[in-house]
């Protein structure tokens, strides 16, 4: 009778593989959220927040044209 801790050979590398695969998927997490910080801490974030705010505000006015008509 075979113990019930023995694991098959082709099993044995699977808690390896899943480890490793969380593992690069954190450092890619950690990667896009410091290049997110990158982009924010320059300033660039800041001026395409306002573009796209003044170009939203321009659509709101036409939206309440329209309703208005």
């Amino acid at each position: 009778m075979r113990s019930a801790t023995v694991t098959r050979h082709d099993e044995s590398g699977q808690a390896s593989l899943e480890y490793l695969l969380v593992g690069i998927v954190l450092m890619a997490l950690m990667g896009a959220f410091a290049a997110l910080w990158r982009f924010a801490a320059s300033g660039n974030m800041e001026a395409m927040l306002e573009a796209n705010i003044s170009h939203a505000i321009s659509q709101l006015g036409g939206i309440c044209d329209a309703l208005l008509f």
